[in-house]
């Protein structure tokens, strides 16, 4: 395993970590007995940042998690997340968003209960909740640190600006955003932030929420429980109808660029996250022990700029839009 300075937090951070976001559900079916392998393999190949959130089935990833982790808790980077999918804020807000000082305090001691640890490494406010000033939610966390239930804390999918402002309250330690081929929107105003404070970079969806895996085709379908049934999400439609079909057929290319290398298409897209030295560590989803293993080939591959050209140019002829003028807000 390589390992990368975590911003400014004097940590060292795998650069390949496992996401958790499928342990919550809703990414179909799983097994649960592969999952606790998949964590412990993880663990015996050298990662060290497990990444999950309250979110995440509320509750259910982060117990998944620690069922896996056992007694090995102590070597890793715990990440998670807290802020979004309230049942009892929904009639309030549409996106059940709930950044309140008291919510945080409710939300780090139910996390701390599923997840069986004192305190987490990096605690970080999941969406930004546009009722309550950033001040607030910063504070309640900056609390939380005193406690020693937190050690660094931080932000997900807020935009440039809102990191500044939430700068003005407390350092923000670590930012999560989706980037992969697909998804380059952090390289406008998000990365250029977090390489101005020191912030460290997770970034998620990292194969494209499994399209740059390679295994699916124009028959594909997914089970109702896959957010993925419902085309895509953060204003990033992979699978829709009209889109899948052209997004395949650029993952076709690729396979080809990939062939040329000597290398799987997946080493492919994580070698090209990878490849910005602003990332810190790219998080990968996994269910099995055999997908984290495979992963581990993109740490040995290096793209050259004729490579990454190429890479480009797949996008450029099938009319893919990899920086759209998007937020969700």
């Amino acid at each position: 395993m390589k390992y990368r300075p975590f911003g400014r937090t004097g940590l060292n951070v795998s650069e390949i970590g496992l996401g958790c976001w499928e342990l919550g559900g809703e990414y179909g079916h799983f097994d649960e007995s592969e999952v606790v392998q998949a964590i412990r393999r993880a663990l015996d190949l050298g990662i060290n940042c497990f990444d999950t959130a309250q979110g995440y089935g509320m509750g259910r990833s982060e117990a998944l998690l620690a069922k896996g982790l056992g007694k090995r808790r102590e070597e890793i980077i715990l990440v998670t997340k807290w802020g979004i999918l309230y049942n009892d804020h929904l009639s309030e807000n549409r996106r059940a968003r709930d950044s309140r000082a008291a919510r945080a305090k409710l939300a780090i001691e139910n996390s701390l209960s599923f997840l069986k640890t004192d305190y987490v490494d990096v605690y970080l406010i999941h969406w930004p909740d546009p009722r309550i000033p950033f001040e607030e939610p910063m504070r309640a966390m900056e609390e939380i640190v005193k406690e020693g239930k937190a050690r660094f804390v931080g932000v997900s999918n807020f935009k440039a600006a809102e990191i500044e402002d939430c700068m003005q309250t407390r350092r923000v330690d670590v930012g999560q955003y989706g980037y992969h081929l697909f998804d380059r929107r952090m390289e406008g105003e998000i990365l250029p932030t977090h390489q101005k404070h020191g912030i460290g970079f997770m970034g998620y969806g990292s194969l494209a929420h499994g399209l740059l895996t390679g295994a699916f085709h124009e028959d594909t379908t997914f089970e109702a429980s896959d957010w993925r049934s419902r085309g895509g999400a953060f204003n990033m439609p992979l699978f829709t109808k009209e889109n899948f079909p052209r997004n395949l057929r650029a993952v076709e290319e690729l396979k080809a660029i990939a062939r040329e290398l000597g290398v799987e298409l997946y080493h492919l897209a994580l070698a090209w996250v990878l490849a910005n030295p602003v990332l810190s560590v790219a998080l990968v989803g996994a269910r099995t022990a055999a997908e984290v293993e495979a992963n581990m080939g993109a740490l040995e591959v290096e793209l050259d700029e004729t490579t990454m050209s190429a890479i480009d140019a797949v996008f450029d002829r099938n009319g893919i839009e990899t920086r759209p003028d998007v937020w969700v807000e």
